[in-house]
């Protein structure tokens, strides 16, 4: 299977590099065509709907083509922490992973390493290995590679971070990321429908279709208006959300001034207000802390989340 050849003039995603990744040259998600990983484990610290009760499998990409520069993951995504991992020591680790009895394997920013992934997804199939996978990714996916994703997964969890072109081209540099995220989801649902089964209590885990998040972020809940009423008027009540308030400052938001402070109630329940006054019908949402668990430190080569050896261990 000669998907590796992708890497060459590599157009993966959508800023379209065209950098021959297989010769040393970066590309803008900044890795070359050696797959990294910074993480492969039972994850505790997604919705009930992929966690369940054993844990999602995970397995987080070092690298990102969206670089936004609040990037929660911005040890791997932006500063590229990681270990190189050849499709043999990948395949064999995968192997492990599912001996814990996870429900899923969760791709975490999958797309600029697609060839590793479906190289992965391919070796499973040949082998009778049969387990949910989930495409976990920021949105800013090539609408024309959905159709390619939707063969060898199952489920689609993407973000909508941006109605507002501006907030857009801020925060990762492209204006176009609310009309190509748009269209992306778009194909994801005409590929997989809606996420079923809706369990929220995670003892009927998730088998298949499209869940869609939206982080609020602090000092732009007009966005997040913006993006509810968008989805809502293209895909109706009936598409499952999880709007989420985890939002921490990170050393980039420092850096560009913007983005200092964490969410405010009010904030937060704006944006849940207008949920419900849309009517939308499937919709996991957080409790606003100052303190999460699941706030990851990827420099922990073992676990970089605590919740998830408290959830091992409770």
């Amino acid at each position: 299977m000669d998907c590796f050849a992708s890497y060459q003039s590599c157009t993966l995603c959508p800023r379209d590099c065209k950098v021959d990744r297989t010769k040393g040259p970066l590309g803008f998600c900044g890795e070359s065509a050696d797959c990294r990983v910074s993480f492969i484990g039972a994850h505790f610290g997604e919705e009930p709907s992929f966690t369940g009760s054993q844990g999602s499998g995970t397995i987080f990409f070092s690298g990102c083509s969206s670089q936004c520069f609040f990037c929660q993951n911005y040890q791997i995504s932006i500063e590229h922490g990681g270990r190189v991992i050849t499709p043999g020591e990948l395949l064999s680790e995968v192997r492990a992973l599912l001996q814990k009895n996870i429900h899923n394997l969760n791709f975490v920013t999958p797309d600029h390493f697609w060839p590793h992934a479906q190289s992965l997804c391919h070796s499973l199939q040949k082998e009778g290995i049969k387990i949910p996978k989930l495409f976990n990714c920021s949105g800013y996916q090539k609408p024309e590679m959905i159709a390619e994703y939707a063969q060898w997964m199952d489920i689609f969890l993407p973000d909508f971070k941006f109605a507002e072109p501006e907030l857009a081209t801020m925060c990762m540099g492209d204006e176009r990321y609310p009309g190509i995220a748009l269209e992306a989801i778009r194909r994801m649902v005409m590929a997989k429908g809606f996420l079923e089964p809706w369990d929220t209590t995670g003892s009927q885990t998730a088998g298949r279709g499209v869940l869609v998040r939206h982080l609020v972020l602090p000092g732009h809940v007009e966005n997040s208006l913006k993006v509810l009423k968008l989805l809502h008027k293209e895909f109706g009540p009936g598409l499952p959300l999880s709007v989420m308030s985890q939002f921490r400052p990170v050393p980039g938001c420092t850096e560009k001034q913007e983005f200092q402070r964490g969410l405010q109630v009010a904030e937060y329940d704006q944006a849940l207000n207008l949920v419900k006054e849309l009517g939308f019908e499937k919709v996991y949402t957080q409790e606003l802390k100052e303190e999460t668990a699941f706030l990851p430190d990827f420099e922990n080569p073992k676990d970089p989340f605590p919740g998830n050896k408290m959830r091992r261990t409770g």
